[in-house]
């Protein structure tokens, strides 16, 4: 195929192209930019096209692969887009620390708690806590698996109650059933 042949089947093509790149895309300008590239591609490879086969095909072929890989290094990027006229934070460099201090008055105030539960409950309690199973506590106490385990719900509980009243809140009260 000449080249006049081939910019004028192109020409010829245009407005289904440009509708094709629109229903792609979804959007105006992004449907102008695929158009442009999938010409631009079209012209630079026309000694490719094969004489004989299917012009429009050949074309809707280059535009959807284009779509398909501009759509593949979107995601791959995951381009973030902050929209924020301060950009201080993500041109800082630094990570923001938390402010810790409420969570530990609240983890001293629970430490108080449990300190203020007998012995009886208190130690089983712990040692679920830091990890021991059942038998273990059991074995290691020298008591029953049954006690151990309503001990350990007794301790549950008497701690629920104690920080229900001590924080008097519905959130709270609400958290712990």
């Amino acid at each position: 195929m000449s080249s006049p042949e081939f910019y004028r089947e192109f020409d010829g093509l245009s407005s289904v192209l440009k509708v094709f790149a629109y229903n792609l895309t979804q959007n105006q300008d992004d449907a102008r930019d695929l158009y442009q590239e999938t010409a631009y591609r079209a012209l630079k490879n026309k000694e490719k096209f094969a004489v004989g086969t299917n012009f429009k095909a050949w074309l809707m072929t280059i535009m959807k692969n284009i779509f398909i890989n501009n759509y593949r290094r979107r995601v791959r990027h995951n381009v973030m887009v902050d929209t924020t006229d301060n950009q201080f934070f993500i041109n800082s460099g630094s990570t923001m620390i938390e402010n810790q201090g409420r969570a530990n008055i609240l983890m001293q105030e629970l430490v108080q708690i449990v300190d203020a539960l007998e012995d009886g409950l208190r130690v089983p309690f712990l040692m679920h806590y830091r990890g021991f199973k059942y038998q273990e506590i059991a074995e290691e106490l020298d008591l029953p698996l049954g006690t151990v385990k309503s001990r350990i719900f007794f301790a549950r509980k008497e701690l629920k109650s104690q920080i229900a009243k001590l924080y008097n809140s519905e959130e709270i009260s609400s958290f712990l059933d």
